[in-house]
């Protein structure tokens, strides 16, 4: 039996889309489950509308998401070349093969592949033509996926436009030929053209390969696919945003196949031993921008701390070059960083979150500051919260909860009569990592001196 070999086949008309990621990746995990081979053909053949920046955020897009290629550009491969612009003898030789079996025609300027079957010219009030009706038998589709499926071809159709560019349909047909490509995984929108290009195999005295239509993804909100314009829709703005390819990966594969066991983090060997056509769904699969921040918050955690520190100076370096976290003694900025990792989703909140760990100037929330200053005696506390911090020993969390508790059942207070006011004073805010995490980073003379800022007059 012949190996598995499935293509990607994206056209660099835009930036890379969701949904494109993910037919590419149920393409990769196929190739990787049946220990076949994955191509990327580049559909490249609308030069209007093609661009070469588009093509490379394809290639980084890939790359970033780990999905290598066993065949294709910059990697090569005995059925090369592997874009189609670069492939026009390759047509002119399946077209001549067409032509020679009796299955073209000229009209209009153009390249019609004729159906065979019983011919009628019929008047098209809508489009104010006449057009060629052709009874044939249904076109049978034993989708993998979807299951069985019957369409008829009804109409003859276009092949080679008439200013002799070949159409989406031949030149699909005949790049999958020629690369010997087994199965045709893609999106269900697709479905409709599968009948075509069934037809164009046989007459081309092919083998048919097999077909998988996945499901679509829906827009968060609303109905319809999501497109290029919908918020999250873009790959290039997870990259910007500093999420985990592997979390983007993982979301993915759920997005349409289940696993078959109540598992949402999957690490990637495990995909790639049960993944299978059979498991994919065949309703659609709806974009939940929260449940891949969560999964993106999942793969945070777990970095190691050397990890998760270089991922988040890399964060800043490229999105904050200016930012005082930068300046900050690489021992001090590991801890802030360790001190975080805990709490935010993702690296894109790591700015704001540590802006007042790594300088004075950070604002302060009105409306926390009101309500902490409004309760019991918070200006006391803040006097004899300055007056120990001498005598306290900084080296861990457990030294300074215990001192703090000292003071405040010397005072008959407990932990919490503290607590909001010091941490308004640290932080601006009332929310963040424990209290005696942050005392114990930012060290007794920075809490001091912020402890003394909200107790001075404005």
């Amino acid at each position: 039996m012949s190996p598995v070999r499935v293509r990607f086949a994206p056209s660099p008309t835009g930036f890379f889309h969701i949904g494109s990621a993910r037919t590419a990746l149920f393409n990769w995990l196929y190739a990787r489950h049946t220990g076949g081979i994955f191509v990327l053909r580049i559909e490249d053949t609308d030069k209007e509308r093609n661009g070469e920046q588009f093509l490379n955020v394809i290639y980084e897009s890939l790359r970033w998401l780990g999905l290598n290629w066993d065949e294709g550009p910059g990697v090569g491969g005995e059925y090369g070349p592997y874009r189609q612009s670069e492939r026009t003898a390759i047509y002119r030789e399946y077209l001549e093969k067409l032509r020679a079996a009796g299955r073209t025609y000229e009209k209009d300027g153009a390249t019609w592949f004729k159906l065979l079957g019983e011919r009628s010219e019929v008047f098209d009030a809508h489009r104010q033509r006449t057009v060629t009706k052709v009874q044939v038998a249904p076109t049978v589709i034993d989708d993998l996926i979807r299951g069985r499926v019957e369409r008829v071809e009804d109409e003859d159709f276009v092949i080679v436009r008439s200013d002799g560019s070949p159409v989406f349909h031949f030149v699909n047909v005949v790049d999958d030929i020629a690369m010997r490509i087994t199965h045709v995984i893609r999106g269900e929108d697709h479905l409709s053209n599968t009948s075509k290009h069934v037809e164009l195999f046989k007459a081309l005295g092919a083998p048919v390969p097999q077909f998988a239509h996945i499901p679509l993804i829906l827009k968060q909100h609303g109905p319809g696919k999501m497109s290029k314009r919908d918020q999250g829709a873009l790959v290039e703005e997870y990259q910007g945003r500093g999420y985990l390819p592997a979390a983007l990966v993982n979301f993915l594969c759920l997005l349409g196949w289940n696993p078959g066991a109540d598992r949402e983090k999957l690490p990637l060997e495990d995909v790639i031993r049960q993944f299978d056509l059979p498991g994919v769904n065949q309703s659609n699969a709806r974009f939940d921008d929260k449940k891949l921040a969560h999964m993106n918050m999942l793969y945070l955690l777990e970095q190691p701390a050397d990890r998760f520190v270089a991922l988040g100076r890399d964060y800043f370096q490229r999105h904050a070059p200016g930012a005082p976290a930068l300046q900050a003694e690489p021992g001090y900025f590991r801890e802030v960083l360790l001190l975080s990792q805990p709490k935010i989703k993702g690296l894109e909140e790591l700015p704001a979150y540590t802006r007042y760990l790594f300088s004075d100037d950070y604002p302060v929330d009105a409306k926390v500051q009101e309500k902490v200053l409004a309760k019991g005696d918070p200006q006391a506390r803040l006097r004899e919260l300055i007056a120990a911090l001498p005598g306290w020993d900084f080296s861990s969390d457990a030294a300074i909860e215990e001192a703090l508790k000292a003071l405040a059942a010397s005072r008959q207070l407990g932990f919490g009569d503290y607590q909001a006011v010091a941490r308004l004073a640290v932080s601006g805010t009332n929310v963040g990592p424990s209290l005696t995490s942050l005392f114990r980073v930012l060290g007794r003379d920075r809490v001091r001196s912020r402890l003394e800022r909200l107790l001075a007059p404005a």
